[in-house]
């Protein structure tokens, strides 16, 4: 039953986003057929019937009620259709997705799972050794924490990219040297094209694990189960690892996975500042050109993402703190 009620309050979650998904776009400024009409009328003039047909294919029809076309876009999800892109017309809303989201998932998920795992083990030093080397680098890495993602990525291009020439400006792979394929060549030119984004989103984030953890590490030091474990003579490093670590990691871990959620959204101004196609650059493209049908999808994509973590977490919190358990 307790499974069964996280289910059904995730259900109803998900149909209340789905919902302001739909209805929240239609309330921007600006209309999607008059952005395509636009785009065609750079090419020839237009044929007055094309609006129309383009109208009916973008799901703006308006000889429809808004309900209507909730409805019909309630139909359209059951079936896979998130519709047409407007931004990258004609194509279809799943394949620009498809394209984008491996871009993000590797930057985003790999920077922030690697931004976690080294937060969580100087963290865990920090705390167990106060007032060591490891105290003096806390404030530095909050103060990156600090600085506006946007300027540190423009720091990043300025000096090594643009004096040094050691990194590339922009992109997610050089389409002169290779082709989009599961092969070295093509691996690790994105690795190259991708380590400044990466090594922005490490460093302006890493101060909050650290920080984090070392304060929950010193709290729990001062509880009675550590100096039990300490009064009966056990190994330090087990006491730092299996009794301190594991408890004080708790809320960081729940933050963790819903970052994880989060990584599908990707880090919009990071990926603008270097032009990487991931998720959020596209996103950045769709709300500038009206784009109801990329929004739509790309939100769905990340509501689903995000709400998948939470739910993993509660499921999965009980594994790791018995006592939340014993109370559901």
């Amino acid at each position: 039953m307790h499974i069964l009620r996280k289910l059904g309050f995730y259900l109803v979650a998900l149909w209340a986003a789905v919902t302001l998904n739909f209805f929240i776009p239609r309330m921007l400024p600006g209309s999607p057929v008059d952005a395509v009409l636009a785009k065609l009328a750079l090419r020839g003039p237009v044929d007055p019937g094309t609006r129309r047909s383009i109208e009916i294919m973008l799901g703006a029809d308006d000889d429809r009620s808004l309900l209507q076309e909730y409805f019909s876009y309630l139909g359209s999800l059951f079936s896979g259709d998130l519709g047409i892109s407007v931004t990258y017309f004609p194509m279809p809303v799943t394949q620009i997705i498809g394209q984008s989201l491996p871009w993000t998932l590797v930057l985003v998920g790999l920077a922030t799972t690697i931004t976690f795992v080294i937060g969580m083990v100087l963290g865990t030093i920090a705390g167990w050794k106060r007032g060591s080397w490891l105290d003096s680098l806390i404030p530095a890495t909050t103060i990156l924490q600090a600085v506006p993602y946007f300027w540190l990525a423009l720091l990043f291009i300025y000096v090594l990219s643009v004096n040094m020439d050691l990194f590339p400006i922009s992109g997610g792979y050089d389409p002169s040297l290779v082709r989009p394929a599961f092969d070295y060549p093509f691996l690790s030119n994105a690795v190259y094209y991708g380590f400044l984004p990466a090594l922005t989103i490490v460093l302006s984030s890493l101060g909050g694990w650290l920080l984090g953890m070392r304060n929950m590490m010193v709290s729990t030091l001062s509880e009675d189960y550590i100096l039990t474990a300490e009064a009966k003579g056990l190994d330090p490093r087990r006491i730092m690892v299996m009794y301190a670590a594991r408890n004080a990691m708790l809320p960081s871990v729940s933050g963790f996975a819903i970052s994880l959620g989060f990584v599908v959204s990707g880090s919009i101004v990071v990926e603008t500042v270097f032009s990487y196609p991931g998720i959020g650059y596209t996103m950045l493209q769709a709300v500038n050109n009206n784009d109801y049908s990329l929004m739509q999808g790309l939100f769905l994509v990340i509501t689903i993402s995000v709400l998948a973590a939470n739910l993993v977490v509660d499921l999965l919190y009980g594994i790791i703190d018995p006592r939340t358990r014993a109370r559901g």
